[in-house]
């Protein structure tokens, strides 16, 4: 029976061959390179996303604001005014107690830009853009604005 048993260990004990681990390893070489391109492009998408998000969010502030005071905050007094009464141009006559924006702060882009803000704007009563990952005005393909105005 010790026989048996020493023969059973050793097949027991045998590992894999070399050919085996170079199929595993070329198949594994296989599925990164499908999979690596694919999941590479997402975070950048994800940040547009969240650029979108985040301004609708500033667009519904803006109207509450405007509900409020009559009038949208001036680009001089900028986004700031969602935040904390503004203090230069036309002050808001009824202003809201904690602001318009939760966790009482302006956001900033998802590249840590701020949002660009004019009223009147050219494209509406109000324009709010992100510049992107460049932070400059313009751009194409991954370096593409963010507009207000361009929201579906």
């Amino acid at each position: 029976m010790r026989v048996k048993e020493m023969l059973q260990t050793k097949l027991d004990d045998r590992g894999f061959t070399l050919i085996e681990l170079m199929v595993v390893i070329v198949i594994l070489g296989i599925l990164a390179g499908l999979i690596i391109p694919r999941i590479m492009g997402r975070p950048e998408e994800a940040r547009r996303m969240k650029a979108r998000v985040q301004i609708e969010s500033i667009e519904t502030a803006l109207k509450l604001y405007k509900l409020d005071n009559g009038n949208y905050p001036t680009t001089e007094q900028g986004l700031q005014a969602l935040v904390e009464p503004p203090a230069v141009g036309q002050l808001a006559k009824a202003w809201r107690k904690g602001g318009y924006l939760e966790k009482g702060k302006v956001p900033k882009d998802p590249w840590g830009n701020e949002y660009v803000y004019l009223s009147p704007g050219v494209h509406g009563d109000c324009d709010l853009s992100s510049y992107g990952p460049d932070g400059e005005p313009g751009g194409e393909g991954k370096d593409e604005d963010v507009n207000s105005w361009e929201l579906e």
